[in-house]
């Protein structure tokens, strides 16, 4: 039998392969649903390098409404006119990468095939899966030295942590009037994860009161087919299930779905519509699950859990409209397969580069800045 050249595709297998893998991992990626090239999408993604005095970047431009009232009747127009505003908003680009490896010689074509395949698999769901983490972070303004789960990253050596990651220098906490609390006594108010309370779980009319501030606030939502305005809003399992035992929050599903065993409450639906909000259930939004319990003197610490006593666990629910997230997706994915040991073992290695980034700009309304198009929203559970 003649020996299998592990390494023998040709650039156009490999692009091939490329585009395979891309294709699965996106598939696998739980946000890239959301996203979309046009300002309706939540995701904005951002396929294209733009040169500049500054090099090659990746920049996504907002437009800010017009704060004029225009000229009226016969006055003239020309030399009025309102310049329009746009706010760059830069992404940094960095590189991920994944390989492995499998001990031993391959002997023939059809373990040189079912390797690549399982590679495949395995290789998209962790690029997919660290995407949606870090996708999910950004969005809640937390640091990726975080898991999604509360609890510290190990630090390894330096290029081997997310937190090494360029755009993750980018992080910024919500701002000011995008980070809401909410209370079972006050209902919804300025956010602090110290202040948070084991009754302080969400509710229906949490929703509602979340909803009407995000609209005063000029926060603008995804266009559906028909028009309307729909707003997305993630929750992690466990605040999904308190939402289900709501009994105004069941009602209100219950009522607006169809009838029957296809109501997406009966089907075990991960999403649920309800007043004009998709509620998404998905297990990397940020939560305090495996922080540290600890004592008053660690209240607000980053991996510890929250409360005035560190003792209460809580979870940064994300109620996010158009242009909430900016993602540049620069090119296909690097395929390398490679041996060693002369040949008695094989690996392939990914690379994908990518970039993260809330948007911002200066708010007319607020008379500062504010992220775009995201309210985080902390709650117990």
């Amino acid at each position: 039998m003649a020996n299998t050249n592990f390494s023998a595709l040709t650039s156009e297998q490999l692009t091939i392969w490329s585009r395979d893998f891309w294709r699965v991992a996106r598939n696998m990626s739980f946000i890239n649903q959301f996203a979309g090239s046009g300002s309706n999408a939540m995701v904005q993604r951002i396929s294209e390098l733009t040169q500049s005095e500054k090099g090659t970047r990746a920049v996504l431009t907002l437009l800010a409404d017009m704060s004029g009232d225009g000229i009226i009747g016969d006055n003239t127009l020309e030399g009025n006119e309102e310049t329009l505003r746009a706010y760059d908003i830069v992404v940094q680009l960095d590189q991920l990468r994944f390989a492995n490896r499998l001990s031993g010689r391959l002997a023939d074509q059809k373990s040189v095939v079912n390797f690549r395949e399982n590679s495949r698999d395995a290789l998209a769901y962790a690029m997919a899966d660290r995407i949606d983490q870090l996708a999910f972070l950004t969005l809640s303004g937390i640091s990726y030295t975080l898991k999604n789960s509360g609890a510290l990253r190990p630090v390894l050596n330096t290029g081997q942590n997310l937190g090494d990651m360029v755009f993750g220098g980018d992080v910024t906490a919500p701002t000011a009037n995008r980070h809401r609390r909410w209370d079972a006594t006050n209902k919804l108010v300025a956010g602090d994860v110290t202040a948070t309370v084991a009754a302080d779980t969400i509710t229906y009319e949490c929703l509602v009161a979340l909803k009407a501030y995000a609209k005063d606030n000029y926060i603008r939502g995804v266009r559906s087919a028909g028009g309307e305005e729909v707003y997305h809003l993630f929750v992690s399992p466990q605040v999904m299930a308190d939402l289900k035992l709501d009994s105004d929050f069941l009602a209100n599903v219950r009522n607006a779905g169809v009838r029957g065993p296809g109501n997406s409450l009966f089907s075990g639906s991960s999403s649920l519509m309800v007043d004009g909000i998709m509620v998404h259930e998905f297990r990397h939004v940020f939560n305090t699950a495996n922080a540290t319990s600890g004592a008053s003197g660690n209240a607000g610490s980053a991996g510890y859990k929250w409360g005035a006593d560190a003792n209460i666990d809580g979870s940064a629910c994300l109620f996010c409209g158009a242009q909430a997230l900016a993602m540049a997706d620069i090119g296909l994915p690097q395929i390398v397969e490679d041996s060693f040991d002369y040949g008695n073992q094989n690996g392939i290695s990914i690379g994908k580069i990518f970039g993260l980034k809330k948007p911002k700009f200066n708010s007319d309304y607020n008379s500062g800045v504010e992220d775009f198009g995201v309210i985080r929203l902390d709650v117990a559970y």
